[in-house]
């Protein structure tokens, strides 16, 4: 019998997603009569515990007993039970320094950390993530701060809502004024953001068209690694090349500032990716973008001005373009910067959902059974060994 424990989230600011919803528990248990499911009591979590219990599974506090521990976000480090196997992400991948100490504590407690953020098919695309509904909700809040710095219309908060099919209803008869919108990247955030587009019916138009045309009604272009990047050398873009060192390249966005009144960043980014913009950059009197939704919500990355992260009661917070210090939103002189660190939260049942169901469709079967090479790859730690391909992390752990 193997024994699967759903924890409770203690990250502050609390989370309140879940690996598996209580239908998703009820099926495995059909499906799988060797392995249970135990879910330790939550006050927070989106499916209460009630829900669990009606669909017949087993609600208690002490999960100390169970095999594999499933969590979203980091586990605190008091709280990590010896020799266990858990899935959550670590947010260690990238040599995080807030969570150095949480991984020397998994090598010393000799546990099994496997990572969501590593599960990849072989051709290197990643398996599971909220990517879609960070993009869904990080968009939305994009468009509702601009309507919010202009007052020229409103949108509701996104947590407000039950569920995105009650968001959607929001929607209807809404009428942007003739914005033009940039969007980056193209995974699972830009699709969430590009579900937003369609649903707002905002146009989609080609990058050049987008810098040369004025439009009578609100326009997005969709910016992919292409158009965003191009080798110093002058050879054309590889996508290849480009993962394999990005400093090699230098970043196309810098005419797009000057016609963009909305940006939504839906890119990934690391210290070698050249920034979109630089902050030298907002001074200048044609700098026309004022609002900015960091959706990938790195600090002072592929966006520089992000200053950190916002709640979800408060994501909003200003940039003052000249002296580039943190101001309250919507003045004059100033940029405004929503940089929310959790925003598929504002969407809980929908996202947890949706996690489950990329967990049993890609993982669950082979972690009870032989494992396989997708589950091998994402071991960052194997009985509180640092595994091969995350050799790299040993001197951030304190082995070297």
């Amino acid at each position: 019998m193997i024994r699967i424990g759903l924890i409770r989230e203690f990250k502050v600011p609390t989370d309140n997603r879940v690996a598996f919803i209580p239908a998703q528990c009820k099926w495995i248990h059909q499906q799988f009569p060797d392995v249970r499911i135990t879910v330790q009591s939550s006050p927070d979590r989106c499916y209460a515990d009630r829900e669990y219990i009606s669909a017949g599974i087993e609600v208690r506090e002490n999960v100390d007993d169970c095999d594999i521990l499933f969590g979203i976000k980091e586990v605190q480090e008091e709280r990590l039970i010896p020799d266990k196997t858990y899935c959550f992400f670590s947010h260690t991948k990238k040599k995080q320094d807030y969570n150095r100490n949480l991984f020397k504590t998994i090598l010393k407690n000799k546990i099994t950390l496997i990572d969501y953020e590593c599960m990849e098919h072989e051709d290197g695309q990643r398996i599971l993530g909220f990517g879609f509904f960070a993009g869904v909700v990080g968009a939305h809040n994009g468009i509702m701060a601009y309507g919010d710095r202009t007052g020229s219309f409103s949108l509701k908060r996104v947590y407000k809502q039950k569920s995105f099919h009650e968001l959607i209803h929001t929607y209807f008869g809404l009428k942007l004024p003739p914005v033009k919108i940039a969007v980056t990247g193209s995974g699972r955030v830009a699709h969430g953001i590009l579900e937003i587009m369609n649903l707002l019916e905002v146009i989609e138009v080609e990058p050049t068209d987008y810098l040369s045309r004025k439009y009578s009604y609100p326009v997005f272009t969709q910016l992919k690694g292409a158009d965003l990047y191009k080798p110093l050398s002058g050879e054309k873009y590889s996508r290849e090349s480009f993962h394999a060192d990005p400093s090699k390249y230098k970043c196309l966005f810098y005419p797009y500032t000057k016609v963009t009144d909305i940006l939504m960043n839906g890119i990934y980014w690391d210290e070698q990716v050249p920034r979109l913009f630089e902050n030298e950059h907002m001074q200048e009197a044609d700098f026309k973008i004022q609002t900015i939704s960091d959706i990938t919500d790195d600090k002072q990355g592929s966006i520089p001005c992000n200053l950190g992260d916002t709640p979800i009661e408060a994501p909003i917070y200003g940039v003052n373009k000249m002296t580039l210090r943190k101001t309250e939103p919507y003045m004059d002189g100033s940029i405004d910067i929503m940089a929310v660190g959790n925003l598929p939260n504002e969407l809980p049942r929908d996202a947890s959902r949706y996690f489950g169901e990329q967990l049993l469709k890609h993982i669950f079967a082979d972690l009870v059974t032989a494992g396989s090479p997708v589950i091998e790859r994402a071991t960052m730690i194997k009985a509180g060994i640092i595994t091969g391909p995350f050799k790299y992390l040993e001197e951030y752990g304190g082995v070297l």
